[in-house]
């Protein structure tokens, strides 16, 4: 291999080739050459180290083994890849930093926890502009919906289709498309937020659904920073533990459907793959990650199973 190559160009080739073969690489591909323009501002040439890829992985503002590790994966297949044309490459041994993958304890919103969300999200600035109600718009629909928030931010103009009551979601994760039912009253909500959306944002005629003054698209950035106003706001932002999060949401729809089956007396084994089909999974085992067995699920399934246990006439 060409030593005078820079690890930009190589990173270019290496996910110009994998595009090729059909995968997406976009928040892999943009972190990969971030590594590539650290590797060459640093002075490395090839062949790629071990060392360097630990250096940017700890070049982190997060001091934690567990994003060290996750951003080490991100060289680990460039790595091997490079290896391919110059044995001298070093590939990361796995688990370098110990295990990256580790399912954290999601926040199971109460239903008040959902609204006050809402209210603090309709009170962000400008008090006059689209902010606080495309942010509280989103929001709203991430929980009665459990969409993802790529998704929602996704969504064009002609994705959302109030008259027929439905979003349709496009070659999302797994490169899927799914229709989405709405509620009545999510209807409603969307319809307010489109008439406001359109009378302050005139002649624009914006492309993306949920945009800020001016037409300019809402991006996750700007989402979560306002989450996080929310969460001072709402002095969640020191609460012991993990702090809550915007994708617990999604954890709290799955679990609150569960929860509604239970209460309905609809077992959940037999409508789980509703849901999964809902939420866009490929595998009902992704589904079964977002649940939980939080309080009021837990106290529902307590008293089914006492109402079991007694079914023989004991007392």
């Amino acid at each position: 291999m060409n030593t005078a190559l820079t690890f930009v160009v190589l990173a270019e080739r290496y996910l110009a080739e994998r595009r090729a073969l059909g995968f997406g690489l976009r928040i892999a591909g943009q972190r990969l050459l971030a590594f590539a323009r650290f590797a060459d501002a640093r002075g490395s040439i090839v062949p790629l180290t071990e060392a360097v890829a630990v250096e940017w992985a700890r070049h982190e503002t997060r001091p934690s083994p567990l994003t060290w590790g996750r951003r080490v994966e991100i060289v680990r297949p460039f790595a091997s890849w490079l290896r391919q044309h110059d044995p001298r490459t070093e590939v990361p041994p796995v688990r370098l930093f110990g295990k990256v993958h580790r399912r954290l304890s999601p926040h199971v919103y109460a239903e008040s926890e959902v609204l006050a969300i809402l209210r603090e999200a309709a009170r962000l600035s400008p008090p006059d502009g689209l902010r606080p109600a495309s942010v509280a718009t989103l929001l709203g629909l991430l929980a009665c919906t459990g969409m993802r928030v790529s998704e929602a931010l996704a969504l064009r103009r002609d994705d959302v289709d109030l008259d027929e009551s439905l979003v349709i979601v496009r070659l999302t994760k797994f490169h899927k498309s799914r229709l989405v039912p709405l509620h009545p009253s999510a209807v409603r909500a969307l319809r307010r937020y489109v008439a406001l959306r359109d009378q302050r944002s005139p002649g624009t005629a914006p492309a993306a659904f949920f945009v800020i003054d001016g037409g300019i698209a809402l991006t996750y950035s700007k989402v979560r920073t306002a989450f996080r106003r929310i969460r001072i706001q709402l002095a969640w932002e020191h609460v012991s533990g993990r702090r809550p999060r915007v994708h617990d949401l999604r954890h709290t729809f799955a679990c609150r459907r569960l929860l509604r089956w239970h209460k309905q007396k609809i077992g959940g084994e037999y409508r789980i793959l509703d849901l999964s089909t809902y939420l866009g999974h490929a595998k009902v085992s992704d589904t079964y990650w977002y649940l939980s067995g939080f309080p009021e699920l837990m106290a529902v399934a307590a008293r089914q199973f006492e109402r079991f246990a007694r079914a023989d006439g004991r007392p």
